[in-house]
């Protein structure tokens, strides 16, 4: 029997990769500042393969969860569950092999990971649900997508400090809106189908909460700078970030489909800013002249 690789392949969205890097960002972030600039390449290692492993299963699962919904929205019909290139029992199958590898990872850490990691399953497994009776997916898959971060935090040290928490959080109310201009590019078969999103909750203020979201944000990055001490290159990084932000914003005023996407892919580099900020921090702090 031929197996069908490029059906798993795109079941897994690694033809999209926007959403590994949307889950890398935050957890490297993380990893460099449990590390002080230096994590172990160990940790490293794990945490990035890791993310993808659970990106994939995460795919997989809310492919299941819609899979009575994906035919009738234009952006996911052509998808292999919705179009029967693959039927629930191998992708239920795929889902646990992918949460089977990512625990073997897990298990090379220490006990207070493995322990989080359990919390970290049961969110990838049950955040495809959220969206049947609540508005507010978007703050399940936040939690979700960020559950790398105090993981990173214990591998790394062995706890979780409050700081772990408070990126969390951050990472929360990121994922709130980026996933908020996704859902504004399905917005109408959503209504059609009866899925909730935030995109749905906000109506006609989506733009301005949008707006209001991502000025949270930035208070809360200068203020996780603030309280670590970080110098002038995180700054930098928050500043690019908000000039991100406010493309976007230009972009979705119209909350034009195309719009909206491109708006939503350009996350990436708010999570590229960031990542380079911090980094930026422990280059001039000596770190690495340092090692």
């Amino acid at each position: 029997m031929t197996i069908p690789w490029n059906a798993y392949w795109r079941l897994m969205r690694f033809d999209r990769p926007i959403g590994i890097l949307l889950l890398l960002w935050p957890t490297w972030w993380a990893l460099l500042l449990a590390g002080k600039g230096l994590p172990s390449v160990r940790n490293v290692l794990i945490f990035t393969c890791g993310v993808i492993l659970m990106r994939a299963a995460g795919c997989v699962m809310n492919d299941i969860a819609d899979r009575d919904f994906d035919p009738h929205v234009e952006r996911t019909r052509q998808r292999p569950l919705a179009s029967g290139e693959l039927n629930v029992r191998q992708a239920a199958g795929l889902f646990f092999l992918l949460m089977l590898l990512a625990f073997l990872l897990v298990l090379l850490t220490n006990v207070l990971t493995i322990q989080l990691a359990f919390v970290g399953a049961l969110l990838a497994s049950s955040y495809p649900f959220f969206k049947r009776f609540t508005h507010l997916p978007q703050v399940v898959l936040g939690i979700a997508f960020g559950w790398g971060i105090p993981m990173a935090f214990a591998a790394e040290n062995g706890f979780v400090p409050l700081v772990a928490w408070v990126l969390l959080a951050v990472n929360t109310v990121w994922s709130v809106i980026y996933d908020t201009l996704y859902a504004m590019v399905d917005r109408d078969d959503d209504l059609a189908v009866g899925i909730k999103s935030t995109a749905i909750l906000f109506g006609r203020f989506d733009v301005l909460i949008t707006g209001l979201l991502m000025v949270l944000m930035a208070g809360m990055l200068l203020a996780v700078g603030a309280g670590l001490g970080l110098s002038w290159p995180w700054y930098a990084g928050v500043a690019v970030s908000m000039v991100l932000f406010g493309w976007q914003i230009m972009q979705i005023r119209n909350r034009d489909r195309d719009a909206c996407f491109r708006a939503f892919l350009n996350n990436n580099w708010v999570g590229f800013a960031l990542f380079l900020g911090l980094l930026g921090h422990f280059l001039v702090s000596g770190v690495y002249q340092a090692s």
